[in-house]
Parts: structure tokens; sequence; C-alpha cells
């Protein structure tokens, strides 16, 4: 998760720029010129970093599906290096995403090694590296028990383990609370957390890797939403963040990260959803990183 990252799936925002909030569970109703604004200045940064794009559908053309959490591409599927594993959300809204993931790997010839069936739930917010054979997932109101089963048996042949961890309540299955929101990779040694929500086990095993925590601030965790916890790796100790976390970022470079910020106070803040979640990473350069 923090080699230098090549090639990631977006998709543009459609259906959000007017979606009901009280449905989708957004804080509020958005902004479309603010949204539509920072989406373009966080793809600016990342074309800036010579990240390539694979939109998932026609990028010109934005999407009227109704599916307005489709702009937050990590969760539906997911990447390992012997192609892509279909998952199935835990947030019904969500399904029909599935669809648009497996219509984008087959057109661009990814093999598909698998997929998540009912009554099983895995979003991919909830799958974290921990070293190159062993990913952590959380169990909670997105990811489920039976998921996190089939899961680990795609993984098995492919020599992953897979290690549950369950996930506090904190704001209830209505919120979307997971493992990458108190857990992000900034290294191979070193993992942005919010350490009072981590797992004590997950705790064990990070320290077990030789993997340093840098826990962030109460009041920036909470004001965020725990967004401040979910930033993109590109590349080692190479961070995109949300901007207006100062302390976070000065936590960050202590530690020897150079950190950019894109603003995201319309875009990620009320939606639940960081830069991370707007990106679906397809390849990144071969390191000894996760």
């Amino acid at each position: 998760m923090v080699g230098r990252l090549d090639r990631v799936m977006m998709r543009r925002p459609g259906a959000i720029l007017d979606a009901d909030p009280r449905r989708w569970h957004y804080a509020h109703p958005i902004d479309a010129g603010a949204l539509a604004r920072q989406f373009d200045g966080l793809v600016a940064t990342l074309q800036a970093h010579q990240v390539e794009i694979d939109w998932l559908d026609d990028p010109d053309a934005p999407p009227d599906d109704g599916l307005a959490d489709s702009v937050f591409t990590f969760d539906p599927s997911f990447v390992i290096p012997a192609g892509a594993l279909l998952l199935r959300p835990g947030k019904d809204l969500r399904r029909d995403e599935v669809g648009l993931h497996r219509a984008f790997y087959e057109r661009t010839g990814t093999p598909i090694v698998g997929a998540i069936e009912a009554p099983g739930t895995v979003e991919g917010g909830d799958c974290c590296w921990i070293d190159r054979s062993t990913l952590a997932v959380g169990r909670g109101a997105r990811t489920n028990q039976s998921g996190i089963e089939q899961l680990s048996a795609l993984l098995r042949p492919h020599g992953i383990e897979v290690v549950a961890v369950d996930l506090p309540y904190l704001h209830g299955p209505e919120a979307c609370l997971h493992l990458l929101s108190i857990l992000n990779p900034l290294d191979v040694d070193l993992a942005l957390v919010h350490l009072p929500l981590v797992p004590y086990v997950l705790v064990e095993r990070l320290h077990e890797a030789g993997i340093e925590l840098i826990d962030v601030p109460d009041d920036e965790f909470t004001s965020s939403n725990g967004l401040n916890v979910n930033v993109l790796a590109l590349a080692p100790r190479r961070v995109l963040a949300i901007d207006g976390f100062p302390t976070t970022r000065k936590l960050m470079e202590h530690a020897g990260c150079e950190v950019d910020t894109f603003a995201a106070d319309e875009l990620c803040l009320p939606c639940e959803g960081g830069p991370t979640c707007l990106t679906r990473p397809l390849t990144r350069q071969s390191t000894t990183a996760t």
C-alpha cells in the first residue's frame, strides 16, 4: 500500500452532486460546484505526481445512474498481483457498483480471480496490508464474518493470510467506519492510526511486524470524522492528505514524511470518504513496501 503509486481507477462525480444527504448518510446537502472543483484539484495533484488515472467510465460524461457513492472507487473491488477480486459492499445502496467494476476489469483485460457472494459482505476500506502476505480485515457494519471467510478462502491459494479484527461500534451501522478510518500505512515500517480505536490484537501484529504507529490527536480525528487518518501514500513516506488538520500533518512530517494536502471540505468531509476512498490503486512500483 506504500510502493510508488503508478495507476489508479477513479470515477467522476455524478449522482453525488445532488444526492439526498439523509438517504446517503452525508452530513449536509452537497455544494455541487465546490465538490466538482475539489475533485478536479485532487485529479490535478495526482497527475502532478505522475499517477496515471484509468476512468471507470467516460470521464467527460458524468454518470446519471444514481450511484452517489460510486465516486469512492476503493470499496467495491480489491487488487492483488494475480488480478482483481469483486467485493460486495455492506451498504445496500452500493451493491450495483460491483457491476461497474466487473465491466472495467473485463474491458482492461484484468483477470478477475474471485468474487464475494451473498450473504457475505466486504468493502475495500476494511482491508489493510500488514505486509505482502498478511492482510488485516476489519469486521463491522460493512464487512461481515461470511465475507471474511470467503475472502480468506480466495486469498489463501495466493499465499495471503487474512487476519480478522473487530471494529468498534462507535457511531453505529449507518455511519462509515472502516478499518482504514483508523489505520493507514505511510511506509513499510510506519502507519498513521487513531490508537484508541485500533483493536489490541492488531496493535500487537503491527508491532510484531516492526511498524511504528503515529497516533493522531483526538480533536482532529473527531472534527474530521476520522478522515485525518484517511491518507493516500503516493510513495514511501510521500503522502496525500486532506487540508485543515495541521497537527496530524506535523506528526507525519516529524516522522520524515513529505505531505501534500488538497481542499476537501465539500468533496470528503460531508461524505465520509478521503483520498484513499476516491482512488482504487491498480499498480504500484515494486519495492519492499506492502
